[in-house]
């Protein structure tokens, strides 16, 4: 005998419908949101920049010698300025350096890591914290230029359980942002468009850094080392 409701009750068939609508809702964005970082796929699709400002690249890594730690943010500016380009690092302070991130949310996504091995904010000495603050907002600024965000995504994800991908070393992320830059690919096909490769990303930061830099020495001291 099939079960139904009464007048003054909802049908017992309409409990899984509603199920699945708090699932969807509540339950599977985050989950989604979490799993992204890990699940994200890149389409390299630089013929698109054209649109976005007015071969899929991927960028090779250079073996580098081990660092204490074997950790890929002391290693890469132990190989020295020589390397530089090769590493993604656009510029270099006195207790700090800025890199391209080799899987960007966004085209311009930069990170800001300090040369010690920390892993926490709260290890950071003041003359570290206040270069970190000063080149995100120098950063900011190079980026508006080249490329005219909406806004951006600045922050740190600190330990593991907090999404850092490399947690034993700090490093503050920033993210320029478009206005609708979030469409269909990645919310349905979890495909990230990318309009411009690692290369040309690289060449178009450091041709302004370099201006700037520049600028800055025929000026007074700029606190920072193309």
């Amino acid at each position: 005998m099939a079960l139904s409701s009464n007048s003054n009750g909802p049908r017992l068939s309409a409990i899984p419908v509603l199920f699945r609508h708090f699932f969807n809702v509540f339950i599977a964005p985050p989950a989604r949101a979490g799993a992204e970082r890990l699940l994200m796929e890149r389409l390299w699709a630089p013929w698109r920049l054209a649109y976005v400002a007015g071969d899929k690249g991927k960028k090779a890594t250079p073996a580098a010698p081990a660092g204490a730690a074997g950790c890929v943010f002391c290693d890469r500016p132990a190989m020295g300025p020589a390397h530089d380009a090769e590493s993604g690092i656009l510029t270099r302070g006195e207790a700090c350096y800025a890199i391209l991130n080799a899987y960007p949310y966004n085209n311009g996504h930069l990170m800001v890591i300090p040369y010690r091995h920390i892993a926490s904010p709260a290890e950071l000495t003041p003359e570290e914290g206040s270069e970190m603050m000063a080149l995100c907002a120098f950063l900011t600024d190079v980026l508006k230029e080249a490329y005219g965000p909406d806004g951006y995504n600045i922050g740190m994800n600190v330990g593991s359980a907090a999404g850092a991908g490399i947690a034993a070393h700090l490093h503050l992320h920033i993210v320029p942002r478009w206005s609708g830059d979030t469409n269909f690919m990645p919310v349905v096909g979890g495909v990230k468009v990318m309009p411009e490769t690692l290369e040309q990303t690289y060449t178009r930061l450091q041709t302004i850094l370099e201006a700037r830099l520049q600028g800055a020495s025929a000026g007074g001291d700029s606190g920072t080392d193309a």
